[in-house]
């Protein structure tokens, strides 16, 4: 059966064409639809409205989703911090406020006591954690160190001794910069600070520089220590002053009319002072009029010590003696590149067989301190002369004794010639010479090269690279010097000084290995003697120093001796725990 959809169709009008169009349906469908269902087929079907697709894309908008998402976000937020309630009472957190007392429950006085147990329960835990506290230190000793390498240890052992007598912490020692040498390196730059603290952790507390809450209070400085004072001395002297001698000083507007005007007086801070004049006889009383007691200021202190050398005494207890020997020979050890480079120029000094290290003295500052003159000509006696005229205060030592009467004295250093005959080495023996470039430069040791051809120093040992980062370093220069000669088979120094000292000290501890220590008063009439034949003059010398070839000697056979040149008996020990 064929249902059709009749337009009218005109032919006569071409401009408006009427089609018909049919669709085939099986009749058992025709007869089971009702008139309404088969007209529907019969229409077009309807497009949605305008609402219905502004509704649909509205929700297919990732940006709705988005804003959406983050209203939620944010009332959830409000609602955590503000107790936000959009639909309370009070949308906006605002809780009516209530009488105070109402909050408290039975009146004012249970709240008191409420407060006073929580009072009493917090003075409880802070005495508990007090008692359980470990004790700080409280004293700072800043020491600055001055002179060449060698001095500079020195009064590094004495500062480290010092304060373990104050009881206070050593601030790494800063080092002075060197007047002579134009050296500017640091502490760091020599000595292995690490090493340095962990060796005297039991012994001394060492920090790196100060507390930020000292930095920056002027610290109490000590300029003119007396020579050679006893630990007794330094405590009454310092400990006693940094500690308990607190002088308020007052900052104020107007500092010269603060005796006038109790108002210029806006705030006070402790400092110390080691001055009798500040204090005067005031004692522990009020100071100033301040009405604050000065026993109860703040017990903190900071003292700054300079110029140290030889002021500590060398006759020291026991314990204080073997704190020296510590410090000199296991703590103060050289920076790792300096330790490198000296086993390096060691090695290659010993590869051909053991050699002799000779501590030369004949720097132009050498001469110019002793009084003694080089020698070498004219032209150098007037420099050296005229440089002592210039700056008198570089003579050491008996200024009233002319040169001739030093030379006999044994007060002058030996030139190079006359060290080697007095140490007795074969011609054909390996020197390594330390020190500094001697006054008129390397020639002056031509004579002394051709007779001696095995004779040599750092700069003909090392590479140019591996001397390079230490070349205008003479601290660091000295240090290498030190750790090729303390490793020698055999050790002369041609005068005495600091380094002579402090290598013979470090030899003796260990083990006493051979050290000539020259006898030059003796020797002189034999130098100026040329009628005498080689060997009987090596017979001579031999006899003069059979007893200083470095044995053991007691430190106390004399006195005012240093424990850390003659170590016996404090500082030697059977066992290997120190």
């Amino acid at each position: 059966m064929a249902i059709s959809k009749n337009v009218n169709n005109n032919n006569n009008n071409k401009k408006h064409h009427h089609h018909q169009c049919y669709i085939s349906v099986p009749s058992e469908i025709i007869n089971s639809l009702s008139s309404n269902s088969l007209q529907s087929l019969l229409l077009s079907p309807k497009k949605p409205s305008s609402a219905s697709k502004t509704r649909s894309k509205v929700l297919k908008n990732p940006t709705t989703w988005f804003l959406f998402l983050f209203l939620c976000g944010f009332f959830v937020m409000l609602k955590m911090w503000y107790n936000f309630d959009p639909f309370s009472p009070n949308p906006c957190g605002i809780i009516p406020q209530k009488d105070s007392l109402s909050l408290i429950p039975n009146g004012f006085s249970e709240f008191v006591e409420l407060k006073k147990t929580e009072e009493k329960d917090k003075e409880k835990d802070e005495e508990m954690n007090g008692f359980w506290k470990q004790p700080d230190g409280t004293k700072y000793l800043v020491v600055v160190v001055s002179g060449g390498i060698n001095q500079q240890r020195n009064q590094i052992v004495d500062a480290v001794v010092i304060a373990r007598i104050l009881g206070a912490a050593l601030v790494v020692p800063i080092l002075q910069v060197n007047v002579i040498w134009g050296d500017e390196s640091e502490f760091s730059d020599i000595f292995d600070v690490d090493h340095f603290k962990e060796s005297l952790a039991d012994d001394v507390r060492i920090i790196s520089s100060l507390p930020s809450n000292h930095l920056m209070s002027r610290p109490v400085e000590e300029k003119h220590t007396p020579l050679h004072v006893s630990p007794q001395w330094i405590r009454a002297r310092y400990l006693k002053r940094v500690i308990t001698e607190s002088v308020i000083r007052f900052k104020t507007h107007n500092v010269r009319n603060w005796k006038n005007s109790n108002e210029n007086c806006k705030y006070f801070e402790t400092v110390t002072d080691i001055n009798y004049g500040i204090i005067g006889s005031h004692g522990s009383q009020n100071v100033y009029g301040s009405g604050l007691n000065v026993s109860h200021m703040k017990r903190e202190g900071v003292l700054l010590l300079r110029g140290l050398d030889s002021r500590l005494s060398k006759d020291l207890p026991s314990d204080l003696q073997k704190l020296r020997c510590k410090v000199a020979f296991h703590a103060l050890r050289f920076a790792p590149p300096i330790r490198e480079l000296g086993n390096k120029l060691t090695e290659r000094m010993r590869s051909k067989g053991p050699y002799l290290a000779l501590h030369l003295r004949m720097e132009k500052d050498v001469w110019v301190r002793t009084g003694c003159l080089p020698g070498l000509s004219r032209e150098y006696d007037e420099i050296i002369q005229n440089e002592r005229k210039r700056r008198p205060e570089l003579l050491t030592s008996r200024s009233n004794m002319t040169y001739h009467d030093r030379k006999l004295a044994g007060l002058c250093p030996l030139n190079a010639l006359e060290a080697l005959k007095s140490s007795r080495v074969p011609k054909n023996g390996r020197i390594f010479w330390a020190g500094g470039t001697p006054l008129g430069g390397r020639d002056t040791l031509l004579p002394l090269e051709t007779e001696f051809p095995h004779f040599y120093n750092k700069e003909d040992l090392g590479l140019a690279e591996e001397l390079e980062p230490f070349a205008k370093k003479a601290s660091i220069m000295a240090a290498i010097d030190y750790i090729v000669s303390e490793n020698s088979d055999v050790f002369m120094a041609s005068h005495g000084g600091n380094m002579g000292h402090a290598i013979q000290g470090h030899r003796a501890y260990a083990g006493h290995k051979k050290t000539i220590t020259p006898n030059k008063r003796q020797m002189l009439s034999y130098f100026l003697n040329t009628s005498l034949q080689e060997s009987e003059f090596n017979k001579i010398i031999l006899g003069l120093h059979r007893d200083s070839m470095g044995q053991p000697e007691l430190r106390m056979s004399k006195a005012g001796r240093d424990v850390t040149k003659f170590p016996i008996p404090e500082c030697m020990r059977n066992d290997s725990s120190y």
